[in-house]
């Protein structure tokens, strides 16, 4: 029987999915460096914007991103607790390589480049120093992925093996299957994000 408002249960009705992210930037200036960032970054439309509001999206979502000035904000300290970065997940190697070599064509570069195991990921930082994940899922299935983050491997190393994204162009450029180019190489521990 569901759940009652007066007996509502001790588990939490999960949502449906992650709906937004919202970003708060200080001044006019950043204001429009952040929004034309996220308009290239992730080729995304504004479905309302003003001159202190935008939102953003890509997909049948009203909006993914919104960025907002918020008067009295200071800027992000990299030493402050609070959200490490948002993913943006790609259905193939290809098109996560692809959506690099166009970033790189508009000038936004990687800072980090990592197999993680369980995904293959570029990181970015967008202009007010706010860090983003693309990302593609290196197995097929959630039991794969479940065995491997419970196994031996991602226990010696949880953080992944960092790559270059100009070398795994020339893999894919070669013909060499994803399968084989998102199974992680072992390169023994580690276990900090440096």
């Amino acid at each position: 029987m569901p759940a009652s408002f007066d007996d509502c249960g001790d588990v939490v009705t999960r949502p449906k999915y992650l709906a937004h992210v919202v970003l708060k930037t200080p001044t006019p200036a950043t204001f429009k460096a952040m929004v034309d960032f996220y308009k290239i970054f992730l080729n995304a439309k504004a479905s309302y914007e003003n001159e202190y509001l935008s939102f953003l999206t890509y997909d049948k979502e009203h909006h993914r991103i919104a960025i907002a000035i918020f008067p009295g904000t200071v800027e992000r300290s990299v030493a402050s607790a609070g959200l490490a970065h948002v993913a943006f997940a790609f259905d193939s190697l290809r098109d996560l390589a692809l959506a690099y070599r166009q970033r790189k064509k508009h000038g936004i570069l990687p800072f980090w480049s990592v197999n993680h195991g369980p995904t293959t990921s570029i990181y970015y930082k967008d202009p007010d120093g706010n860090e983003i994940e693309t990302q593609v899922d290196n197995f097929d299935t959630n039991e794969e992925v479940d065995k491997f983050m419970t196994g031996p491997a991602f226990a010696n190393n949880p953080i992944g093996v960092d790559f270059d994204p100009e070398d795994l162009i020339k893999r894919l450029k070669s013909g060499e299957a994803e399968a084989d180019i998102k199974k992680r190489p072992e390169s023994g521990r580690r276990t900090l994000l440096t």
